[in-house]
C-alpha cells in the first residue's frame, strides 16, 4: 500500500526529516548522499524527498529538507508501518520461543517460590519433579507460556519501537540525544503497560497449572477451571504485581541493552557498527542482552515472587505474601536460578529479534545513536 508524504512524515521523528545541517550533525547524511550523487549513484527507492524545498544536494536537483532513512536493504523503510509490523513479529518470535524453551526452569522456579520446604534447590527440585510427575511435569504450562509471552513480546517490542520514536520526536534531536536513556526508559515502560494486559490471563493459568498438582493438564482444561473458580476478573488479579515485576524489568532490559551495546561498539570493537559482519553484530546483541538480563532479574525478582504467590493461592493478598515470605524471601527466594534463566533468555531474545530484523533488511538494535559530541558538531 502506497504511503503519502504526509502520512510518512507523521510516522517519523522530526529529526529524520529536518534540514540538511541538523541531519548531517546527527547522522552524517549529507556527506554520504553527496558522495552518492557525485558517483552518479541512484538514490534508493525508499528515499523520500520533498519537492517544495529549495535546499538542493549537488547538481542533481535532489531536495533534502525532509529525508526518510532507507533500511540497509530495499523493501522496508525505517519507522514505516511495515517497520513496526516487522518489529512486532520479531518480538512475538523472540519472546514466545525463548520463554517456552525455558519452561522446565520456570516450573522449578515457581515451585521453589511457592513451596521452598519441599523444593529446597534447583537440583533437588528437578529430581523431585521427575520422580513425582515424570519428564512431562517439567513442561507443564508450556501452552499458556507460548501464547501469553508471544502476545506480550509482540506488544513489548512493537510498541517500544513506536514509543521510542514518539518520545524522540517530542524531545527533538538535541534532547533526544542528550537524554537518550530517559527515552529508552519511557518508551519501554509505556510498551510494557500494554504488553502485560495481553500476558496477564495466560500468566495466571500458567502459574496455577505449574504449582498445583492435579489442577489441570494444561491450558485447554486449566483456563475453564480457573474462570469457573474465580471468574474472568480472577485472570487479572495479578495485574498489579505483574506490572510491578515487568515494568521495572523491561525498563532495565531495554535501557541497559541499548547503552551496553553502544559501549561495546564504542570501546571494544574498533570497527564501526555498519562495517561489522552480521554474525558479529548478533554476537554483540547476545552479549548486551545477557548483561541486561542479569540486571533485569535482580530488579524484578521481588514482584516475581508476589506474582507466583498470588496466582497460586486463591483469595490471597499482597499482605499475605509479604507476611509469609518475609522481606528476605521476597528478595532472594529463587533468585540464582532466575538470574541464569533470565540472562540466557534475554540474550537469546535479542539475537532472535535482531536476527529477524536482519532477515527482513533492517539494522540491528542499538549502537547507532549519535554521540553527544557528534550532535554538537
Amino acid at each position: 500500500m502506497a504511503i503519502s508524504d504526509s502520512t510518512r512524515q507523521s510516522l517519523l521523528p522530526s529529526f529524520l526529516y529536518s534540514t540538511p545541517s541538523s541531519t548531517e550533525r546527527l547522522f552524517g547524511l549529507d556527506t554520504s548522499l553527496t558522495k552518492a550523487v557525485d558517483d552518479h549513484h541512484v538514490l534508493p527507492r525508499s528515499l523520500s524527498v520533498s519537492s517544495s524545498s529549495s535546499n538542493v544536494i549537488g547538481d542533481a536537483g535532489v531536495s533534502a529538507s525532509r529525508i526518510v532513512i532507507p533500511s540497509p536493504k530495499e523493501g522496508i523503510e525505517m519507522y514505516s508501518p511495515a517497520f513496526y509490523a516487522a518489529c512486532t513479529v520479531g518480538g512475538l518470535l523472540c519472546c514466545g520461543l525463548t520463554h517456552t524453551a525455558v519452561t522446565p526452569l520456570d516450573v522449578i522456579k515457581c515451585n521453589i517460590q511457592i513451596d521452598p520446604l519441599k523444593y529446597k534447590s534447583t537440583s533437588s527440585g528437578f529430581a523431585l519433579l521427575l520422580k513425582e510427575q515424570g519428564a512431562k511435569g517439567l513442561f507443564k504450562g508450556w501452552a499458556p507460556t507460548l501464547l501469553g509471552y508471544s502476545a506480550q513480546g509482540a506488544c513489548k517490542y512493537g510498541f517500544y519501537e513506536f514509543f521510542k520514536k514518539y518520545y524522540s520526536d517530542i524531545a527533538g534531536p538535541e534532547y533526544a540525544t542528550k537524554y537518550k536513556t530517559l527515552i529508552y526508559l519511557a518508551g519501554s515502560a509505556s510498551a510494557e503497560v500494554i504488553a502485560d494486559v495481553a500476558l496477564c490471563p495466560m500468566e495466571a493459568v500458567k502459574v496455577r497449572v505449574q504449582t498445583q498438582p492435579g489442577f489441570a493438564r494444561g491450558l485447554s482444561d486449566g483456563l475453564p477451571k480457573f474462570v469457573k473458580a474465580e471468574g474472568f476478573g480472577g485472570l487479572y488479579k495479578g495485574i498489579g504485581p505483574l506490572w510491578g515485576r515487568q515494568i521495572p524489568y523491561t525498563m532495565m532490559k531495554f535501557a541497559t541493552y541499548e547503552n551496553t551495546v553502544e559501549l561495546i561498539y564504542k570501546y571494544s570493537i574498533p570497527t564501526p557498527k555498519d562495517q561489522c559482519s552480521k554474525p558479529l553484530q548478533l554476537g554483540v546483541s547476545f552479549a548486551g542482552g545477557y548483561i541486561a538480563g542479569v540486571f533485569c532479574a535482580v530488579v524484578s525478582h521481588p514482584a516475581d515472587n508476589l506474582v507466583s504467590f498470588l496466582n497460586n493461592a486463591k483469595g490471597s493478598t499482597v499482605g499475605d505474601a509479604v507476611k509469609k515470605l518475609g522481606l528476605w524471601g521476597l528478595l532472594t527466594r529463587g533468585l540464582p536460578l532466575r538470574i541464569v534463566m533470565i540472562g540466557t533468555l534475554t540474550g537469546a531474545q535479542w539475537v532472535i529479534y535482531d536476527g529477524f530484523k536482519v532477515f527482513v533488511g533492517l539494522p540491528t538494535t542499538g549502537g547507532g545513536s549519535p554521540t553527544p559530541a557528534a550532535a554538537k558538531a
